[in-house]
């Protein structure tokens, strides 16, 4: 095996075709935005496999907490942090060109934008953003051709992440009367402690606490009681064995969702020192749509707004025997 062929360098490195060259008006910076635009398609594709490994991880009907599975899906949703953490960098590369190198040969472009980018669009929604939670629908599929539009349009009717960590947290046992007598339940003793832990103004969140831990109502919400339930204990009592790895889902995946949300307000910011208010190439308003959707596509924020119900550690219902030793080591 010969290094450059296993890579396939030759493919790669005469894969910059500068529109400014073929017009016979050269712009020195054109290689650099295709170079950048190119590796963040690269690390897509690599966040792609690793997200999907995970996905078929949680779409088993069994899975055994005490596997290494688990650990693997950890492994890899941090893989997938620390990647993001890269493209959010490299935002500072690209700045490195000024607006007016930019404008060189910015209308050549037209229309292609990173709008299209399918593997990002994939992403978003193999994580969990439905195509009604977007904000600009107009523009989500209208600079698509009708094969990847349909192809989006597909994937969005099957089962997201978001939906098999859900499914996930609902099988967990925390709360079986097995553990908890009838009259005995750990979210009576819980809500106590949350009340007496409330300040004068915070009173007000005791409705959202009986709405979100003691009754049925979805309202619109992604997730659902039992794994709302769930998500809850396991914070509360993550330093347990076998609570570690969920709790390090639960977080690797606000992290995903941080970084997420970082790389757009950081793309915002370097189009508006670009192109100020003019329109993006793809057609959209620019920086105005950027920011509404920095502020709108949060996937996993449901997690995120758990720690509001969340006490000082003094004040945790002491659990049962039974339930105690199911979440320490094998004895």
């Amino acid at each position: 095996m010969y290094y450059s062929d296993y890579l396939q360098l030759n493919s790669i490195l005469n894969a910059q075709d500068l529109e400014s060259d073929k017009q016979g008006k050269h712009a020195h910076d054109e290689m650099l935005f295709i170079i950048i635009h190119q590796s963040y398609e690269l690390w897509f594709k690599q966040i792609l496999f690793e997200t999907k490994s995970v996905y078929d991880i949680l779409a088993k009907e069994e899975i055994n907490d005490n596997s290494p599975e688990l650990q693997v899906a950890v492994n890899r949703l941090h893989r997938v942090t620390e990647i993001l953490r890269v493209l959010v960098d490299k935002v500072t590369i690209l700045e490195t060109m000024s607006a007016q190198d930019f404008l060189d040969f910015r209308d050549l472009l037209r229309p292609a934008s990173g709008f299209q980018s399918m593997q990002f669009k994939v992403l978003e929604t193999l994580l969990g953003l439905k195509i009604e939670e977007r904000h600009g629908q107009e523009y989500f599929t209208s600079q698509l051709r009708s094969e990847d539009a349909k192809s989006i349009y597909t994937l969005a009717k099957e089962t997201t992440l978001l939906q098999l960590v859900n499914n996930w947290l609902e099988r967990m046992p925390y709360f079986s009367e097995s553990f908890w007598h009838e009259g005995n339940h750990f979210f009576d003793h819980y809500r106590a402690a949350y009340a007496q832990s409330l300040g004068e103004g915070e009173k007000q969140n005791m409705q959202a606490f009986d709405e979100l831990f003691m009754g049925e109502n979805l309202d619109g919400r992604k997730l659902s009681l039992k794994a709302r339930r769930a998500a809850l204990f396991i914070m509360l009592y993550r330093d347990y064995p076998i609570l570690q790895n969920p709790y390090r889902i639960m977080n690797l995946l606000l992290d995903i969702d941080e970084l997420l949300a970082t790389w757009r307000w950081r793309h915002m910011n370097m189009v508006h020192r670009m192109i100020g208010n003019r329109s993006g190439t793809g057609g959209s308003t620019g920086k105005g749509y950027l920011r509404e959707a920095a502020m709108k596509h949060y996937i996993f924020q449901e997690f995120a707004e758990l720690t509001s119900f969340l006490v000082e550690r003094s004040k945790f219902p002491q659990l049962p025997p039974t339930l105690e030793a199911k979440l320490g080591f094998t004895r």
